[in-house]
């Protein structure tokens, strides 16, 4: 049995994938304008984030999930830096809240680590 942290955790990354495909328009509008083909990288991202989340809840992948997160996470950075520089897509969220984010990606990166 998993610890109850890892079915945590898996349920988070699948709740957030799905919320792609419930909320794109919402994804497009944080995703940097330099990107191409946002609205396809909002739904291949949120397909990815939940089949990770659903890999994590499996031991005999769980360590290819875990790694597979830490990459989204990484590659993740550069929206929250985005969202603090542009005023549209900031979602109208406190500054605070904004700059917040950027640790707390490294804090889920080691929470993700852990399942290594």
């Amino acid at each position: 049995m998993l610890p109850w942290h890892q079915y945590l955790l898996g349920v988070i990354f699948v709740a957030a994938g799905f919320y792609h495909f419930k909320k794109p328009k919402l994804y497009e509008r944080i995703m940097p304008s330099y990107l191409p083909m946002r609205s396809t990288l909002v739904l291949v991202s949120g397909a990815v984030e939940m089949v990770l989340g659903l890999m994590l809840l499996n031991p005999a992948s769980q360590n290819i999930a875990a790694w597979g997160m830490i990459g989204l996470l990484v590659i993740f950075i550069p929206v929250h830096i985005f969202m603090l520089q542009n005023e549209k897509a900031s979602l109208n969220l406190p500054k605070w809240v904004l700059i917040l984010r950027l640790p707390l990606q490294f804090v889920l990166m080691y929470w993700v680590y852990q399942y290594l």
